[in-house]
């Protein structure tokens, strides 16, 4: 399966603490049956709503409030388009399972990532 350039593939969620994730992980099992992967005691994550999303209760990794990500083909073509066109980089490139991302703030206030599988 291919993934489109540039669409939103995936949402992440903040989550408090770990008792926080495990009722989310119940609330939206038995509410939506959806089913989840974890990763480590502090993350899990979901494809069944048909975009990804996961949540994050490492309080030195978690972001704020949920954050949309950004499928790039190119992720260093993208990072440079975003600070071209004036978004701010708040987290350069990094590695995370599944891929690379960055994370940056839009002219809104707004913060999103973008990722790739490379």
């Amino acid at each position: 399966m291919s993934i489109p350039n540039h669409h939103i593939t995936y949402i992440e969620f903040p989550a408090p603490d770990r008792d926080a994730l495990a009722a989310v992980q119940t609330f939206y099992s038995d509410a939506f049956g959806w089913q989840f992967k974890a990763w480590g005691n502090e993350y899990i994550d979901s494809n069944s709503p048909g975009t990804g999303i996961g949540f994050d209760a490492d309080a030195e990794e978690r972001v704020d409030a949920p954050l949309a990500v950004i499928y790039a083909e190119d992720l260093m073509k993208a990072y440079v388009a975003v600070q071209a066109s004036g978004g701010l980089i708040t987290r350069k490139i990094f590695d995370f399972p599944g891929g690379k991302r960055f994370h940056f703030v839009d002219p809104a206030g707004n913060e999103l990532a973008v990722w790739s599988e490379h």
